[in-house]
């Protein structure tokens, strides 16, 4: 029974519904774009921080997490926009040769310090799209379980989490189209999911979108 309760818990949880979006798009948004051809996806920048910091908090493991958690996003994204890729009207860079090349270049852990024409020359794309993913971790696992189990229902909350979507145009490296949103989430939340559901929300007013 316990293990089925678990198995429920597991499945059923995601990212909440109830959160806040914000979307901007540039006057320039669609005369540029019409010019795309290629665009590469770039890791997203991770924050993982706590409420309450959890006992034995290594500060170097969870800085290997944010990165590991940066580059999974990264390839969420790309999986979901190969898997969907008729729907749109340019070529998304293999996120491995994306890496690949920064590497090379120098700024993989620079990126922040460069500015996004120069990221997409090195490239070699027209677009830049990356973007940002902080969350602040509210319950242990454990908790959300025993939350859940108790109260009923698939509560399950473990923090929360801001999500920001970017692209720059690759020659200017103008700021063309930004998607924000708010959310929660839960033992569930895969990078898969975040993707999902932030697509899924997006997917109207995403640029390339035919």
């Amino acid at each position: 029974m316990k293990k089925t309760i678990l198995s429920l818990l597991i499945i059923a949880l995601g990212f909440s519904a109830n959160a806040q979006k914000q979307i901007f798009e540039s006057p320039k948004l669609s005369s540029e774009i019409k010019n795309h051809k290629t665009v590469a996806i770039l890791p997203f920048n991770t924050k993982i921080t706590y409420k309450k910091q959890p006992k034995g908090f290594n500060a170097e493991a969870n800085r290997d997490q944010e990165k590991t958690m940066s580059k999974s996003i990264q390839s969420s994204m790309y999986t979901f926009l190969l898997r969907k890729g008729k729907d749109y009207t340019v070529e998304f860079q293999d996120v491995d040769k994306t890496n690949i090349l920064l590497k090379k270049a120098g700024i993989s852990d620079k990126l922040d310090e460069t500015t996004k024409d120069e990221i997409a020359k090195i490239l070699g794309v027209d677009g830049v799209l990356g973007g940002s993913f902080e969350t602040e971790q509210t319950k242990s696992e454990a908790g959300a379980i025993a939350s859940a189990v108790l109260f009923g229902g698939f509560g399950g909350k473990t923090g929360t989490g801001t999500l920001t979507l970017t692209l720059n145009n690759g020659t200017t490296g103008d700021l063309l189209w930004r998607f924000f949103k708010t959310m929660d989430a839960s033992i569930a939340s895969s990078t898969d999911d975040l993707v999902e559901q932030m697509m899924r929300k997006v997917s109207r007013n995403f640029p390339y979108t035919k």
